[in-house]
């Protein structure tokens, strides 16, 4: 009996250390607990059937707060994974929002169309540019031979002071068929930013691991110059992860500009390089590239999102939680540098 206990503990040691996955689904079970034992110590409930309810409505709320977060973190995976990095999604972002909220405005230059039409208009023509705006960095880094982090931080302040200036002065209000594509209600819950999220994570899934394209992402991550020689496009490949990027970030742009029904120019967006790659990092993913999952990705966003919750429930003052996102990222990479050891 001991001797089995401890090939168990042996066995749970050695998938800690080698298994990215397994140590990030242990990490977020854990904080769940916590998450969940501050939950019932913070309110008073009369019955378990009322603590059950909160706690499901606590998540409902938690999962699609993070939706959009939880869709850049995806395409920031492939872009991690191919050795890159992107600090213009936030701007992209506020960019596409933008964009959105012009075309759809109910004086806007769509009015006229009325109804699904304009709206069908309005999706195709702001997933266009989001893809052409991640076509744009991949072309910079691709074909201009820029590293990935002065072409997005270059895009970054250019896509969002241009945006800023050009929005300054507009007023819009986006027609209500438009923002039932987030708000629409299943069983009484606001619960299609969270199932856009799943179908999303599935659909990345399946490129990464069954398609070409995605096994190139992590060859390239893995060696570029060996992935080169091998006869693959290296140049198209990357401008297709960062086109990727945009088109990803774009949906997250119009579910959330449907959920929230507006955007302050000056600050959406803000932040979000960061707590998607806070969300990649913490799901295991390398940042040297090569390695990596969207499973990961997937219980990463959850682990940051249910650490900002758990530090509301307990009180902890809004300025501190991204120092606890930072100490969560350097841990990350320590634990990633210490696997290489």
């Amino acid at each position: 009996m001991e001797k089995t206990g401890k090939q168990l503990l042996t066995k749970l040691r050695d998938q800690w250390r080698n298994n990215p996955l397994f140590s990030t689904g242990m990490a977020l079970l854990v904080m769940v607990i916590v998450q969940t034992v501050a939950l019932s110590m913070n309110t008073g409930f009369s019955s378990f059937g009322e603590w059950a309810q909160s706690w499901l409505q606590n998540w409902i709320s938690l999962l699609r707060g993070n939706a959009g977060i939880g869709i850049i973190a995806l395409s920031m995976t492939f872009v991690i994974i191919s050795g890159g990095i992107d600090l213009s999604v936030g701007s992209v972002y506020v960019t596409v929002g933008a964009f959105i909220m012009v075309v759809l405005n109910t004086g806007g230059p769509l009015a006229g169309l009325g109804g699904i039409p304009a709206i069908l208009i309005g999706l195709i023509g702001a997933v266009v540019l989001g893809s052409l705006l991640g076509e744009g960095n991949g072309l910079l880094i691709s074909n201009g031979r820029m590293p990935p982090f002065i072409a997005t931080l270059g895009s970054m302040q250019i896509l969002r002071s241009v945006t800023q200036y050009f929005m300054k002065a507009q007023r819009t209000e986006l027609p209500e068929a438009y923002k039932s594509i987030a708000r629409l209600e299943i069983g009484g819950q606001q619960l299609m930013p969270i199932l856009y999220w799943g179908l999303l994570a599935a659909a990345m899934y399946v490129i990464s691991k069954k398609t070409t394209f995605g096994r190139y992402v992590f060859a390239i991550g893995s060696n570029e110059r060996t992935t080169r020689l091998s006869g693959v496009n290296v140049r198209a490949v990357k401008r297709r992860v960062y086109a990727l990027t945009g088109f990803l970030v774009a949906i997250a742009a119009i579910i959330q500009t449907s959920r929230i029904g507006s955007m302050d120019y000056a600050s959406a967006g803000s932040g979000f390089e960061m707590d998607a790659i806070a969300s990649v990092i913490v799901g295991g993913t390398s940042m040297s590239g090569g390695r990596g999952s969207i499973v990961g990705t997937v219980f990463g966003t959850l682990i940051v999102a249910v650490m900002n919750n758990l530090l509301n429930l307990i009180g902890v003052d809004p300025y501190l939680s991204a120092a606890f996102k930072g100490a969560i990222i350097i841990g990350a990479v320590l634990l990633q540098r210490k696997d290489k050891s």
